[in-house]
C-alpha cells in the first residue's frame, strides 16, 4: 500500500454529543487503552483565555492524554470552520503517522460534519473579496454583461451554461469565486470525489435523558461559577477585548461580561443568581439543539447513560471500540 492510499483510510474514533455528557472523560481513557490523541472539536476551546467557561480539560486531565486543538489562537482572532478543518486535518495525519490512534471528541456538530464530510472551502483569498468584485463591476460597467459572460464560458463553462448573458449580478458572483479559488463556483459545495484524507470512522454519541442531562448542566455551571468563572471575564474585560467578538459570544461569557458592564462602570444592579440562572437555561436551550444536530447522524452508535454505573458501562464499550479500531485498521503508513 502506498502512502498516499494508505492516507484514505486514517482509523478515527469519534466521540460527539452535547454538553455534559462525559465525552472528556470517555476519550481521555479511550486515548489511554488504545495508546491514543485527542482532537477537540469544540468551537470554544480553541481560543485562549478562555478555559473556565469552556469547560477545557484541565492540568490532570491534560496530563493523562495529549490534546490537539486547544488555545490555538487569541479571542480576538478570527478562525473559521475552514481553518479548523485544515488544522484538525493535519493533527489527525500527524497523530496516526507516529502510530497512534487519533480520536476527534467535543460538541460542534458543524465541525465534525465538515472534517469527516470533507466540505470544500475556498483556500486563503490572493486579493480582497471587496477588490475583485469592484474590478468585475468596473468591467462590467465598461464591457457589458455579454463579454463577462463569454469569460465566464471559459473560466467556468458549466455555471456560464446556467447563468444567463443578462444576469450580470450571478455573473459576477461566478467570476469572483472562480478568481478566489480557481474552481467554479458548483465544486464550492460539498466535495464528493475522493479527498486526499479519508477515515474509517467509529462514532459515538454520548447522551442522557432530558431531566438528568438538565440537571448535569446546572452543576456544571455552578461548578464554573465556583472555579472563578468571573475572574476569568473579569481578566478578559480588563484587557480590552471588544464584547462583540465571536469568542466572546459563547454562552456565559456574554451573559457576565454584559453583568459587569462593558463601559468599565463595574457590575450593575442586578443580582449574580440571576445571570447564573440565565446561563444555565441557555446552556439547556443549547444542549436542545445540539441534540436535534446529532440525531440527524445516523451512523453514530447512540449511548445514553443516566447514573455513574451507566457512564462507566458506556466508557467501557468506547475503550474496546478504540482498541480494536487501533489493532484491525492499524494506525501506521
Amino acid at each position: 500500500m502506498d502512502t498516499m492510499q494508505a492516507m484514505r483510510s486514517i482509523p478515527l474514533l469519534v466521540i460527539e454529543g452535547p454538553t455534559a455528557t462525559g465525552k472528556t472523560g470517555a476519550a481521555i481513557r479511550a486515548a489511554r487503552a488504545a495508546d491514543g490523541e485527542i482532537v477537540s472539536s469544540d468551537s470554544m476551546q480553541i481560543y485562549r483565555h478562555l478555559a473556565v467557561g469552556t469547560a477545557k480539560p484541565t492540568e490532570a486531565e491534560r496530563s493523562s492524554a495529549r490534546f490537539h486543538m486547544i488555545d490555538c489562537v487569541e479571542p480576538d482572532e478570527p478562525y473559521t470552520v475552514a481553518d479548523f478543518q485544515r488544522d484538525a486535518r493535519a493533527a489527525i495525519v500527524d497523530i496516526w503517522q507516529r502510530g497512534k490512534l487519533p480520536i476527534l471528541c467535543g460538541g460542534t456538530g458543524l465541525y465534525i460534519r465538515a472534517l469527516l464530510q470533507h466540505f470544500d472551502f475556498p483556500p486563503t483569498e490572493p486579493a480582497p473579496r471587496e477588490q475583485i468584485r469592484a474590478r468585475l463591476e468596473a468591467d462590467l460597467a465598461e464591457e457589458g454583461s455579454a463579454a463577462l459572460h463569454r469569460r465566464l464560458a471559459e473560466a467556468d463553462p458549466a455555471s456560464a451554461t446556467r447563468i444567463a448573458i443578462a444576469d450580470s449580478k450571478r455573473i459576477i458572483r461566478a467570476l469572483e469565486v472562480f478568481e478566489l479559488t480557481g474552481k467554479g463556483i458548483s465544486a464550492q459545495r460539498r466535495v464528493d470525489a475522493m479527498p486526499e484524507v479519508q477515515y474509517n470512522p467509529v462514532k459515538y454519541m454520548l447522551s442522557r435523558p432530558r431531566e438528568a442531562l438538565y440537571a448535569g448542566i446546572n452543576d456544571r455551571v455552578e461548578q464554573m461559577i465556583s472555579a472563578g468563572w468571573l475572574d476569568e471575564v473579569r481578566w478578559i474585560q480588563a484587557r480590552g477585548y471588544d464584547p462583540a467578538l465571536q469568542s466572546l459570544q459563547a454562552i456565559g461569557y456574554r451573559h457576565l461580561l454584559a453583568w459587569l458592564g462593558t463601559l468599565g462602570e463595574g457590575p450593575t444592579s442586578r443580582p449574580l443568581r440571576d445571570v447564573v440562572e440565565e446561563i444555565k437555561r441557555d446552556t439547556r436551550r443549547f444542549a436542545k439543539r445540539q441534540l436535534t444536530w446529532f440525531r440527524r447522524d445516523a451512523e453514530a452508535i447512540w449511548r445514553e447513560w443516566s447514573d455513574e454505573e451507566g457512564l462507566r458501562a458506556v466508557t467501557k464499550e468506547v475503550c474496546l471500540s478504540a482498541r480494536r479500531l487501533r489493532e484491525h485498521r492499524g494506525c501506521r503508513i
